[in-house]
């Protein structure tokens, strides 16, 4: 068996739907969706509809385009409740959410558990001369605020940030409840770490990336991988010995139409296997 991942699939992009379809088959393998897969129910389902077929089992984390509550589209929810007729909607597939137990599977030499997360962002991932009220004025400057000011609704939260501070302290309790010996694949869509926010073009969207609130949960939560997405920048990182792979398609001009998704599919890398190591 093994792991694989993806993120940020946007298929309300032709061409990136399109790809979809002809994604390969690993009927033996899991796949990891690490947000952002669409905007919408609709089209969210008929991405299950698509990959459930393919592989034996699919891990879904939301991202920020889930959350996307666009005027004048169905249905019409908003924060909370949307965000849990997505999880319904997953469930009716058979695709595993961060609302579900936490799986352990026989990954290559080992037992591993799976931890899907959604824990979102609370603007904390600025720089420090950076006042909370004023990083949306800041972020202004250069074009960088992110549509989710619009569209993305907290609701009953009162902010975001209260709606992150919740999810954090839930997963948190979580995870703390987990073996601790048992090593794990931490998936988000945000990154976990904020020195892994860096976006060249856009340095001022950082705000909209992730929140201090996890920082170190690698090491807290024995970590063999950390899967997330956000950043549209493929590739991995490894902080204390600890694999970072974000793992996005893109938008259509961020990656090769010739060479399909299945390229883009990535194996998910894990830390070293303690009997692996040289006697």
């Amino acid at each position: 068996m093994r792991l694989w991942a993806l993120s940020d699939l946007h298929v309300s992009h032709p061409a990136n739907r399109e790809a979809l379809e002809s994604c390969p088959v690993f009927h033996d393998d899991w796949l990891i969706l690490a947000g952002d897969v669409t905007d919408g129910p609709k089209r969210l389902d008929w991405c299950f509809q698509q990959l459930t077929g393919k592989f034996r089992q699919v891990v879904w984390v939301p991202g920020n385009h889930e959350l996307w509550t666009v005027p004048g589209t169905a249905p019409g929810l908003r924060g909370v409740a949307l965000y849990e007729r997505l999880v319904a909607l997953a469930r009716s597939h058979g695709v595993l959410t961060p609302e579900d137990p936490y799986p352990v599977i026989q990954l290559r030499d080992r037992a591993v558990l799976i931890a899907p997360l959604f824990l979102l962002y609370d603007y904390s991932f600025r720089p420090r001369h950076v006042r909370r009220h004023e990083v949306i004025r800041w972020a202004r400057e250069t074009g960088a605020v992110a549509s989710d000011e619009v569209v993305l609704h907290p609701d009953p939260f009162p902010d975001r940030e209260s709606w992150c501070a919740a999810r954090c302290q839930e997963a948190a309790q979580r995870l703390a409840s987990c073996p601790a010996s048992v090593p794990k694949v931490l998936i988000n869509h945000f990154p976990l770490e904020e020195q892994h926010a860096v976006l060249p073009r856009v340095p001022r969207f950082t705000p909209w990336c992730g929140t201090r609130r996890t920082r170190g949960w690698h090491r807290r939560f024995n970590a063999c991988a950390v899967v997330y997405g956000h950043l549209h920048i493929r590739g991995t990182q490894w902080l204390d010995g600890v694999p970072f792979q974000e793992v996005s398609l893109g938008y259509p001009p961020q990656w090769d139409r010739q060479l399909g998704v299945g390229a883009y599919l990535h194996e998910v890398t894990l830390t070293p296997s303690p009997s692996a190591a040289p006697q």
